[in-house]
């Protein structure tokens, strides 16, 4: 007897222009009055979002699955990457509403990217030194050493002062604005964008 074919996920809507910021919007609607939307589920769902953003190749997230690793185990990862991108979520979110940095969200921030660094070694390429990862593929923890790695890139980076958020009130998206003239107001114009267009014209028709 067959077993039915599980339906192919979503692939993660990646519209911020830094993987950084993109972990931040996986937890959607933040803001809404119903309660967020959790978009990281599982660990499969992470690895998913690690080798979309760039972070992971397949490769790499195929043998970070298949790895001999519990079931606890991958629940602990899963909780640790949510609890970096909660610390990281409340240092962005501050510095966009121009308030005081917390301090335990840069501590658990700093903490994270300690332990990073103790997985990366100086190599040669082209006759020049540059920074590697050790063992990524065998080790249940590289998503959560990776995306602390592009926290702290993002942050300490001089691009981190294009950093907006949508201008719907219940998503608030976090993204990088490279427009032109710095005016993008929304996450996707095609989803928050249209249906801020649509209400304000049966507003004005109701008028």
């Amino acid at each position: 007897m067959t077993s039915p074919e599980q339906p192919i996920p979503k692939p993660f809507e990646l519209v911020a222009g830094h993987a950084a910021l993109d972990l931040i919007n996986t937890l959607d609607n933040r803001f809404c009055e119903t309660g967020p939307e959790e978009l990281l589920a599982s660990y499969d769902d992470l690895l998913r979002f690690a080798s979309q953003s760039g972070l992971l190749t397949a490769h790499q997230a195929k043998k970070l699955k298949c790895l001999d690793a519990s079931e606890a185990e991958r629940a602990k990862v899963l909780q640790k990457v949510k609890e970096l991108r909660e610390a990281l979520a409340a240092i962005a979110y501050a510095q966009l509403d121009g308030k005081n940095l917390s301090a335990s969200a840069l501590v658990t921030l700093e903490d994270y990217f300690k332990q990073a660094s103790f997985h990366r070694h100086l190599t040669a390429e082209q006759r020049r030194p540059v920074w590697s990862w050790r063992g990524l593929d065998c080790q249940v923890m590289a998503p959560v050493w990776l995306l602390a790695q592009a926290a702290v890139d993002f942050l300490l980076s001089e691009g981190s002062s294009q950093l907006r958020c949508c201008a719907s009130e219940t998503c608030r998206w976090l993204f990088l604005d490279a427009s032109k003239n710095q005016t993008r107001r929304w996450c996707d114009m095609k989803v928050c964008g249209n249906r801020m267009k649509a209400r304000r014209f049966y507003a004005r028709k109701a008028e």
